[in-house]
């Protein structure tokens, strides 16, 4: 059974590399396996078909994630796969920047993206208004959700066919804008954190002793990796606007907390201040040193060289699962 009459277009990412680097050997997390994401594929499929969608798009890669769960499902959902003419595969952004903008281009008006915040930060990037349900499949997972993936697809259906609307139950997301003065402008969604003595490409987990300043989106004692630096002395929710800039390693008087940077991995980080960044205000960030975005190194800033930064809700709608669902109960959509 599912609604009729089907309508709506929805994609499917799913990071074959997302929850496997090194980060997760160095500390005591298990990777996600492709299989355990094939399943979840699956559900999201199951879920989304369910509601009624009429198309679902997936990503092509050599690992057959979403295309080997999809294999041998019987779905009232036509199946369109993307990337499939592409020559050569890099097993990385570009793969997912160039899966975005094929489903753009087929008409997809919502998402499950499957990954962690690094994941989802490319996928912003490339789509910056994208409509979207992250699903935790990630080493940091402060912006996606831990959530049934059937629920998931599901709900990211009921709004790809405009069963539920859209406007009433997402929400703009906050972003910090990166503008280096000399460079591509960039973006995080969580966290963007200015290193010493590191190196771009590092995937090793952060070492407490490098970290010179933390800006955030999200401050939270409840998740791990850099959020959880400002959320044990000051903690801020997705939902309230600014941001919070935690500056580290100045003095012996810096407060020493024990944080979990890491998937069962807690270390030592000396705070000296943290304070509140209301929306908009630029910070500068200056160099030498290496600025990581989402957990990935990847800005080298040269001696004197320096970023300007601020926080703004101008990221993607994020699809609030419950309360689609809740409406669609509510309207009787399921019978």
């Amino acid at each position: 059974m599912s609604l009729s009459p089907r309508r709506g277009r929805l994609g499917i990412i799913a990071n074959p590399m997302a929850g496997r680097d090194v980060r997760r050997l160095a500390a005591r997390a298990s990777e996600v396996t492709h299989q355990a994401k094939r399943d979840m594929v699956a559900r999201i499929v199951a879920g989304a078909d369910a509601a009624g969608i009429g198309g679902i798009v997936v990503q092509a890669e050599p690992f057959r994630i979403a295309t080997g769960a999809v294999e041998s499902m019987q779905l009232g959902a036509s199946l369109h796969v993307v990337g499939q003419d592409r020559v050569r595969y890099h097993n990385g952004p570009e793969d997912t920047v160039a899966a975005v903008e094929a489903m753009r281009e087929l008409g997809v008006t919502a998402l499950v993206v499957l990954g962690g915040d690094g994941t989802n930060r490319i996928v912003a990037q490339a789509w910056p208004d994208a409509a979207l349900v992250p699903v935790s499949t990630g080493t940091n997972n402060v912006f996606p959700r831990l959530v049934e993936p059937t629920l998931a697809g599901a709900a990211a259906a009921l709004v790809a066919a405009g069963r539920v609307p859209l406007h009433a139950h997402a929400r703009r997301v906050k972003v910090i804008r990166v503008r280096p003065y000399e460079g591509e402008a960039t973006l995080a969604l969580v966290d963007a954190v200015l290193l010493r003595d590191d190196f771009r490409g590092n995937l090793l987990p952060v070492e407490p002793a490098k970290i010179d300043r933390i800006l955030l989106t999200v401050a939270s004692p409840a998740a791990v990796g850099m959020s959880p630096v400002g959320g044990l002395v000051a903690p801020v929710s997705a939902e309230e606007e600014g941001g919070l800039l935690v500056t580290c390693n100045r003095s012996s008087k810096d407060r020493r907390l024990l944080v979990p940077i890491s998937p069962g991995l807690y270390r030592e980080v000396r705070v000296a201040q943290a304070h509140r960044v209301a929306a908009a205000v630029t910070l500068l960030f200056e160099g030498p040193g290496v600025i990581a975005l989402d957990g990935d190194r990847e800005l080298k800033l040269a001696a004197r060289q320096r970023a300007r930064l601020h926080v703004e809700r101008t990221g993607p709608r994020l699809i609030d699962v419950d309360a689609v669902l809740r409406r669609a109960a509510q309207d009787g959509l399921f019978g």
